[in-house]
């Protein structure tokens, strides 16, 4: 085989792997892992085999259906700038091929959570897949400004399907994750759709400042925020979790309340910007948080 052919198969595969949005599926990941490693007492851990399969299972269906909403969304993201360079706008791959590749990945993410996780596992990756790929971004995302309130339980699913694979059933704690990713979408997505305004409104989006302005959003990023800071204390208050994660969550809870303050009260795009990306290391830190105060002895 020659360089020129081990280049061009590279660079295909590449494709086929941006196509997959994996900073997201890493974020999915990390969240489903977490849920596995909560929903277990610490002296009994989570077994191996599960955590391999449950893990490259919840990744490719997720991949799978990030690869779908690519296939779908390809006329819009060629008009947007942070979007335009995906392999489907630059023409690098097919429709047709992205729709075997999503078709495959994820029917193999499905076949491993079922033969190696459990049927329930499978049913809820499924579920989290179609509410994503389908009710999301086919019917919610072109159609209301609540898209992403309503959208936000497929992306709230991850830690509830690690907390499934490892016990088979979802529980009062599963669910609290749920409502804190829940809650975090908003603001999350609502931040990065103020500075993305014109992008949006160019695309023919109903996103909330295209729909009922800049300062409308601005609010509701400001109250969402306070939601989430009240719903991130839950584990604590139910006795999931215990000091080390409730000072967490207020330090990091506060940082995201200040800069939703700053989004209100002196709005800029810089503003929302950081205020986006702190959005991504608060979760992961916040997560972080449970599973230290789920471990360590103090």
């Amino acid at each position: 085989m020659s360089a020129q052919t081990l280049h061009l198969a590279s660079h295909r595969l590449r494709q086929f792997y941006e196509l997959t949005k994996p900073r997201v599926v890493y974020l999915i990941v990390f969240c489903a892992v977490i849920g596995m490693f909560l929903a277990v007492p610490p002296a009994v851990g989570v077994r191996l085999e599960v955590l391999l399969a449950a893990t490259l299972g919840i990744a490719l269906v997720a991949g799978a259906a990030a690869a779908f909403n690519c296939l779908v969304e390809q006329k819009l993201d060629a008009i947007m700038l942070r979007t335009r360079a995906r392999p489907l706008p630059r023409g690098e791959l097919t429709s047709g091929q992205t729709l075997v590749f999503a078709g495959i990945v994820g029917g193999i993410g499905l076949a491993i959570l079922h033969a190696w996780v459990n049927p329930l596992t499978m049913w809820l990756t499924l579920a989290t897949f179609v509410g994503y790929a389908v009710i999301y971004t086919v019917l919610l995302k072109p159609n209301t400004p609540q898209n992403i309130v309503i959208g936000g339980a497929s992306g709230a699913m991850p830690p509830v399907l690690g907390w499934a694979a490892v016990t088979g059933e979802v529980t009062a704690d599963a669910l609290i994750l749920f409502l804190i990713i829940f809650t975090w979408t908003p603001p999350h997505f609502w931040a990065l759709a103020l500075y993305r305004t014109e992008e949006y409104r160019k695309a023919g989006l109903p996103m909330l400042p295209v729909t009922h302005g800049r300062r409308f959003t601005q609010l509701h990023v400001l109250l969402y925020t306070v939601i989430l800071l009240a719903t991130s204390f839950l584990p604590f208050v139910t006795g999931m979790s215990g000091w080390l994660y409730l000072v967490s969550a207020a330090v990091l809870g506060g940082v995201f309340l200040a800069y939703a303050i700053r989004i209100y009260a002196a709005y800029s795009d810089a503003v929302a910007r950081a205020t986006f990306r702190y959005s991504i290391v608060y979760l992961a830190l916040l997560f972080a948080a449970l599973l230290a105060d789920h471990y360590l002895p103090f």
